[in-house]
């Protein structure tokens, strides 16, 4: 069995033990029986299943936490004016881009999304809920320097809501949704999500 082989067949019987029993229950014996390799050729390669399960998730997960970073970063910079204009916008035509990038690598969205607690992955949909709180505050604070009379919003409600956001956007990944249904789903609940948003804020 060749070095590459080895590898991959080390990844691909680590996917199905994790989608299979999350990452908790998943036994590391299985894997290496299932890769068909020794556990010392495993460490070979991985110091435990953890390092295992980060190889199959880590590069799209740090690509889409970075992304969603920056259409924050990138939507903040905007003046008043065109916040205001754009709010709902951007962060929707960003939803639907990403979901195309989440379906070239639905196993590993699936794994973090649904089979990662024990891992640093099983706080991701909270981590982006702690920016979007954050971000929804700095453009509440540039409407109000507009002059605009927006409504106090409690902050537990407000966490409540962006949650739920979250959790809504990432059921196209739990219920393998096909493609095209995610994004005309994605569409309506951006849809939906805007028009609560600016009514709950008064604008």
């Amino acid at each position: 069995m060749g070095e590459t082989n080895t590898l991959q067949n080390i990844l691909n019987a680590g996917m199905a033990e994790f989608m299979e029993k999350g990452f908790k229950s998943a036994s590391l014996r299985n894997i290496v029986k299932n890769a068909g390799v020794t556990t010392g050729a495993f460490y070979g390669y991985y110091a435990s299943k953890e390092e295992l399960f980060d190889a199959l998730v880590s590069e799209p997960a740090d690509y889409f936490m970075k992304e969603y970073k920056k259409v924050q970063y990138d939507f903040k910079k905007l003046p008043p004016a065109e916040q205001e204009e754009s709010m709902g916008k951007e962060s929707g035509n960003w939803m639907l881009w990403i979901t195309d990038y989440i379906y070239d690598h639905l196993e590993a969205f699936q794994l973090i999304i649904s089979h990662s607690e024990g891992t640093k992955y099983e706080h991701f949909i909270h981590e982006m809920v702690e920016i979007e709180v954050e971000a929804t505050h700095d453009f509440i604070t540039v409407m109000r320097d507009k002059g605009k009379n927006l409504r106090h919003i409690d902050p537990q409600l407000e966490h409540i809501l962006v949650s739920g956001m979250f959790t809504a956007f990432f059921e196209v990944v739990v219920h393998n949704m096909p493609k095209e249904q995610a994004k005309e789903y994605i569409n309506e609940l951006r849809e939906f999500q805007t028009a609560g948003w600016i009514k709950i804020m008064g604008f």
